[in-house]
């Protein structure tokens, strides 16, 4: 039998490589800024065109590289940085295994110009799919400068799986706020489409994440700082009343990279503990600092896991520095048993309220000769007896023998309710007319057994309709063949789905003007990327009066909008479109429907009438798909009464 393992080719292996480093646009970016870096660059622009699938461009100032090295570059596993495998586990630099550029050379066309300082003129050298082109010498500024033109040009399936260019777009803009947060000691400039996204001067940390996510994040941030013998955490949360449904601007640096862990995750939402809403996130910059030879950062392609060798101590530590952090700035309370209380300031000083006078009330028609209990009462014949006195102790005697003990002028008679009306309305008193005093007491008496009376009405009222509420989640309700279970949150999604995208598509959308236009603060690229989809969110029922680079105007909302859920929608819109897949004109809308149905449909917890109940189940039924929510989750349940009985049959 003939053998049949061979070595694979140059070529193959790059682009195999390749699939491990490069996934998308964002991957080729977050590799050239890194080497810009480590080749202590302190100035690094960024160029994109077409979200990076037609070019993306680094220019840096650094170090820069000769002849031999701007060749050997692009060779797998040519590096600068580690010499032996005892270096894998004290690395300083961004990178290290010599990869990324003989990677991205297989799947892409690749111009490199690169001088060191001390030379007079650079190397040029043009790179298609792993084949060298050219090398010639080229006079160029110092540092490096290197274009990736057409990614994946010769690997379109995996040109197709790439998604639009808003989302593409919105990828690379993550791992560019990812390197820039870690280095704000580096100014750095984004443009896309020869349009200026970021232009990011030499700072400090709190002005580069203000710069980033605009001036309404300098007042949320909270200070974290703390240093012990393993591990030195510094940076900033934010404040719990600005927390996000979404997972939002949450990031972990270690040793100045970008890492995720979702066991460091929780150990700062454990110490929010008691101070943010349910289902919130908090957001946070986090920078730990630890020794190089306590992690692994080789255990991912993409470098963005790290193993670390004592976990809980540094979950246990990140959570004390949170939690003290917030009570320091007194965003959380605290226990001071050293604080003076009577140094406290009250309430009502704080707020500078003036202590209001108390009312004085007075009775025009109290008589204080007036004798208590003096009923005067007008008599009436009887058949079967005389007229009776107007005296109130005979009245009292004659009336209230054996029934009403108590005296009737006082103020007790008017809260004693069986006792009193049984004394009025017998037959041994129908000749009486009672005071206007004491039947106002009746009166109220009755009126209060009134409303009883009508409170348990409407509540068998409601035991008899057709549709019950299970825990606040679920509707019950029945029908011939059995019941039905429905997801309220659910139904309610696919009802709004269905309404919006036929106000979008179909109808003409109705928008309401603001009396006073509204501003919406976001980050740069929300702002782009809200603006990529100005006209689908006009053809909506929006209507934006201005756009600057950190906030928007809006003059005009839907109808079936209010003023408040402005920027909840916006935000779960914007959530939407970097998670979804638009291949086609029409799916923006479907997107734009699918969030707004998110936002304003009824939550889990929420009680519904009886009323409300018929109306959402008659809704849901008259839908086009009322068996699946838009996000493709079942709705509802059927019991039919075979299967109820086949239950207690067993």
């Amino acid at each position: 039998m003939s053998d049949i393992i061979q070595l694979l080719p140059d070529h193959v292996a790059n682009q195999i490589a390749a699939g491990e480093v490069v996934q998308r646009p964002a991957s080729v970016v977050k590799e050239l800024l890194e080497n810009a870096i480590d080749a202590g660059a302190t100035s690094i622009k960024l160029l994109l065109k077409g979200a990076g699938k037609t070019l993306i461009q680094v220019i840096d100032d650094g170090k820069g590289m000769s002849t031999t090295d701007a060749r050997l570059s692009f060779e797998r596993h040519a590096t600068s940085k580690i010499k032996k495998a005892e270096d894998l586990f004290n690395i300083h630099t961004k990178g290290f295994r010599g990869e990324a550029l003989a990677s991205i050379a297989a799947i892409a066309h690749i111009e490199l110009k690169t001088k060191q300082e001390n030379e007079e003129l650079g190397t040029q050298i043009k790179i298609e799919g792993s084949k060298i082109c050219s090398q010639e010498v080229v006079s160029t500024s110092k540092g490096t400068s290197i274009s990736v033109k057409n990614l994946f040009f010769n690997i379109p399936a995996r040109r197709n799986f790439l998604k639009s260019d808003s989302i593409e777009t919105r990828h690379v803009i993550d791992e560019f706020q990812r390197v820039a947060l870690t280095h704000p000691d580096i100014s750095f400039l984004l443009h896309h489409n020869n349009n200026e996204v970021y232009n990011l001067r030499k700072s400090n940390l709190r002005q580069r994440i203000v710069a980033i996510f605009g001036n309404k994040m300098n007042e949320r941030l909270v200070p974290i700082n703390e240093q012990t013998d393993i591990i030195t955490v510094a940076g900033f949360v934010v404040k719990p009343e600005f927390a996000k449904k979404k997972r939002g601007e949450q990031f972990f640096f270690v040793n100045n990279r970008f890492i995720k862990s979702s066991y460091l995750n929780h150990a700062v939402v454990n110490a929010f503990e008691g101070l943010l809403e349910h289902s919130a996130h908090p957001s946070y910059f986090l920078y730990l600092d630890v020794p190089p030879n306590t992690i692994d950062i080789n255990i991912h392609p993409t470098k963005t896991e790290i193993k670390f060798d004592n976990e809980k101590a540094l979950y246990a530590i990140l959570r004390a520095t949170v939690k003290h952090s917030l009570g320091q700035y007194n965003v959380a309370p605290v226990l001071d048993f050293e604080r003076d209380a009577n140094l406290d300031t009250p309430y009502n000083y704080s707020k500078n309220e003036v202590p209001s006078v108390p009312p004085i009330t007075v009775d025009p028609n109290f008589n204080p000769f007036k004798t208590e209990g003096n009923f005067e009462s007008t008599p009436k014949k009887d058949s079967n007896s005389s007229s009776h006195s107007s005296n109130s102790s005979n009245y009292s005697q004659n009336n209230y023998q054996g029934n009403y003990k108590k005296d009737p002028g006082s103020w007790e008679a008017l809260y004693t309710e069986s006792n009193f009306e049984s004394g009025v309305n017998s037959e041994s008193n129908s000749g009486f007319n009672i005071d206007s005093d004491i039947s106002s007491g009746s009166n109220f008496t009755s009126f209060e057994s009134t409303q009883q009376e009508q409170l348990f009405e409407s509540a068998q009222e409601t035991e008899t309709g057709k549709t019950f509420q299970i825990q606040k989640k679920y509707l019950l309700s029945s029908i011939k063949s059995g019941v039905v279970l429905i997801h309220q949150s659910l139904a309610h999604q696919r009802v709004l789905y269905e309404e919006f995208l036929e106000n979008i598509t179909v109808k003409e959308a109705s928008s309401q003007q603001l009396l006073f236009p509204v501003t919406i603060s976001f980050s740069s690229s929300d702002i782009e990327m809200i603006y990529s989809i100005k006209s689908d969110l006009e053809s909506a029922g929006f209507m934006f009066d201005e756009f600057t680079k950190e906030s928007v105007i809006i003059g005009g909302i839907p109808t079936s909008i209010t003023e408040s859920q402005i920027t909840l929608i916006l935000e779960q819109l914007l959530d939407d479109i970097k998670l979804e897949v638009p291949d086609a004109s029409f799916s923006h809308f479907d997107v734009m429907a699918k969030s707004f149905a998110k936002s304003l449909a009824i939550k889990t917890g929420t009680v519904l009438s009886l009323k409300e109940q018929e109306n959402l189940v008659n809704n849901l039924f008259s839908c086009k798909e009322p068996s699946i929510s838009p996000f493709g989750k079942p709705i509802f349940k059927t019991l039919s009464l075979q299967e109820i009985d086949s239950i207690f049959n067993k």
